[in-house]
């Protein structure tokens, strides 16, 4: 199978058996005439917006230091910027451009729960973040003018970096690689590879597809954390074997065998970590955007809207997956599992994670679980319409 977008002449086979997660790749001319989702002018917009995530990242290479400022940014701010050494970046551009949001899904050769965010920069010559390394996969793709970006090494937490620096900057830098992307042009570095990408013209634009990788620390810490809700204050460790024991002060290898036994069984719970797991990977990137709707949707109504060839689509925010088998599906959605367990249902739920609008054509709307499904979905806002579900002329 090969796929022509967005990785070149590069099949998907090709890239994931000897690149994802092993070793940097340039495309060139990966996406030709590729049209950026948004200008510059658009993109500052956006850094002025409450409930967006900026940041403006400048360097002073005469003393040698770099500055940070969060958004969201008055419109005067820009004007008052020098004519080198700054960045302007914009998290989570798929969350509010449908365009931007389109380009992302070009990437769903990887799993959706692997996905992150659509991050956009614009940047003046010299503009950059400095020498860094990240702890998931990304993919550079050269939108406007040209930048330069040095790589190589591998770094982790234990690697020197700069106490002086708002953002992490690796003090110990030697690039491996230098290349100069143009428009259309892709760079790919898995995890930890260090990169320092420097702007090399003025309204040079890159757009940064992220992916997320769960920390260990962090699963074991949730997971847990909602067993430990859920099971019984009652169950404790138990002994009825119990025997003599020559020395009061010792821990047998038995005690540590149960007491290791009694946690592993429910780790090992397959069925209760995928649950869990589907919900961790979904949560939402924003969860304090998250406003359930306080108008109910009605079945009927719904039903009645998708007689009339109404039309519902995705919110472009949320984050969709699911996991099972085709006898039971968990659905997962924003942090939230739904089991399904009908056929119309698991179908729906399949369509639903390729971020297709939803049609009479895609739902079973004789299926009571999947009308249930999209009524709850709406509720929880993750699906809209254009138009009011109740109007008569929906």
């Amino acid at each position: 199978m090969s796929n022509p977008f967005p990785l070149g002449e590069i099949s998907i086979e090709t890239f994931l058996r000897e690149y994802w997660q092993k070793k940097p790749l340039v495309i060139r001319n990966a996406i030709p005439d590729f049209q950026c989702p948004v200008d510059a002018d658009e993109l500052a917009g956006l850094a002025c917006e409450q409930d967006i995530e900026s940041r403006l990242i400048a360097f002073d290479p005469s003393a040698d230091k770099w500055h940070m400022e969060q958004g969201p940014f008055e419109e005067s701010r820009f004007a008052s910027l020098p004519e080198k050494n700054w960045t302007l970046l914009v998290q989570a551009v798929d969350h509010w451009v449908p365009e931007a949001h389109a380009l992302l899904r070009q990437f769903n050769f990887i799993p959706n729960w692997r996905i992150d965010d659509l991050m956009i920069s614009y940047a003046v010559q010299g503009g950059g973040v400095g020498p860094h390394y990240d702890n998931y996969d990304v993919f550079l793709i050269q939108a406007q003018g040209t930048r330069r970006w040095e790589f190589g090494g591998h770094y982790d937490e234990h690697s020197p970096r700069r106490d002086d620096a708002p953002v992490m900057i690796l003090p110990e830098w030697q690039a491996e690689t230098s290349v100069e992307l143009n428009p259309g042009d892709l760079l790919y570095l898995p995890p930890r590879i260090g990169h320092n990408g420097v702007t090399t013209t003025d309204d040079c634009i890159t757009c940064s597809v992220g992916f997320r990788a769960p920390a260990t620390h962090e699963m074991l810490r949730s997971f847990t954390d909602e067993l430990g809700e859920q099971i019984g204050h009652d169950e404790r460790y138990e002994d009825p074997d119990l025997t003599i024991s020559e020395d009061a002060g010792v821990i047998s290898d038995e005690a540590i065998d149960r007491a290791h036994q009694m946690l592993l069984n429910h780790l090992q719970d397959k069925q209760r970590f995928r649950e869990w797991f589907g919900r961790f990977v979904t949560e939402p990137k924003y969860t304090e955007q998250q406003i359930d709707s306080d108008d109910e949707v009605n079945s009927d109504e719904l039903i009645e809207f998708f007689e009339n060839e109404g039309v519902l689509l995705i919110n472009e925010g949320s984050r969709l997956a699911w996991s099972g088998s085709d006898a039971e599906t968990n659905f997962f959605a924003d942090g939230q599992s739904y089991s399904l367990k009908t056929q119309a249902s698991i179908c729906l739920a399949k369509h639903l994670c390729e971020y297709l609008p939803l049609t009479a054509e895609t739902i079973d709307i004789a299926d009571a679980q999947s009308v249930a499904l999209v009524c709850t979905l709406l509720q929880r806002g993750l699906l809209y319409s254009e138009t009011d579900i109740d109007e008569d002329e929906a």
